[in-house]
């Protein structure tokens, strides 16, 4: 098997650690194979990806669509390293407001599975990272938002990130409402 689906503190959120196929020449990484995902009950269904390079101290995040736009994530470092976070927003979720975080960097292959109902950010820990994300649905202005980095609890390690003006000015959690139940329609975490 070429991938090891690992459950978290958070329902649906999964580190998938990634086997790389390693020879005289270097290695192979198969990051995505639908019969895999769809045997462990995850969703396949990514119509839209993204590349990011960010640089060390920057905290992109906490971001997420609102329904009927959200989506489920699939986030993997390229290059670099990065500490990834990740809060449930869930509102009838046992872990609602609480957050998990991961160290994703190119030299370790996983990536997260982030379900529907979860906001997602990170901060670069290396001089550069490059992040790739898939989602299961296309990106949707009116619908993107976020919870503001600070307001949550989380211990990011950094004084002084360098963030976007758009992040900097986001809600904090005591103020949000959440549009997510625990589950979507079938009653799953995906």
């Amino acid at each position: 098997m070429q991938f090891n689906f690992s459950d978290t503190k958070i329902e649906g959120l999964k580190l998938i650690t990634l086997k790389p196929i390693a020879d005289a020449r270097g290695w192979f990484l198969k990051t995505f194979h639908v019969p895999s995902f769809a045997a462990a009950g995850l969703s396949t269904d990514f119509p839209e990806s993204f590349v990011s390079l960010s640089y060390r101290h920057v905290i992109r995040g906490m971001h997420f669509q609102t329904p009927p736009h959200d989506h489920v994530k699939l986030v993997r470092c390229q290059t670099g390293s990065i500490l990834d976070v990740v809060l449930d927003l869930r509102s009838s979720a046992s872990t609602y407001g609480q957050h998990v975080a991961f160290t994703l960097d190119s030299a370790t292959p996983q990536c997260l599975y982030i379900p529907h109902g979860l906001a997602h950010g990170f901060l670069t820990l290396s001089e550069s990272a490059t992040i790739e994300y898939h989602t299961s649905t296309t990106h949707q202005p009116s619908h993107d938002a976020g919870i503001r980095w600070d307001s949550f609890g989380m211990a990011w390690g950094c004084e002084q990130p360098i963030l976007s003006a758009r992040d900097a000015a986001l809600p904090p959690f005591d103020k949000f409402i959440s549009p997510f139940s625990a589950s979507d329609k079938n009653g799953q975490f995906t």
